[in-house]
């Protein structure tokens, strides 16, 4: 099957969509259009960057420290999500009956 930008041009025929050369044209001019689309949102993101790294004043430290800080909750939230409150309460049980008597909480009666 031949693409729309591969037919042939046709003379005086009437105009039926992708049968003409300016199909093509207008095809080069979209994708030239698209390409200069991308480039002006590339160029914006590059420069919000710029501002935001001119007004952001911490160091390259404390913006280390922070991103680690934002990893490690990451990683406790996935953790916490991982488990099931039936699962976490089963363990707690399990937990709880390896301990010895001595961590028993004492009956606290006035009348036995």
């Amino acid at each position: 099957m031949i693409s729309v930008l591969e037919q042939p041009c046709v003379g005086k025929e009437p105009q039926l969509p992708g049968l003409f050369c300016s199909r093509k044209k207008k095809a080069v001019a979209a994708a030239k259009d698209k390409s200069k689309i991308l480039e002006q949102i590339v160029s914006s993101k590059k420069q919000e960057e710029e501002k935001k790294r001119a007004l952001d004043k911490r160091t390259p430290a404390q913006l280390a420290y922070e991103k680690m800080q934002e990893k490690r909750q990451m990683e406790r939230i996935l953790k916490k999500a991982s488990k099931t409150h039936k699962q976490r309460v089963e363990d707690f049980n399990r937990h709880l009956d390896a301990l010895t008597e001595h961590y028993d909480i004492p009956k606290v009666s006035w009348t036995k």
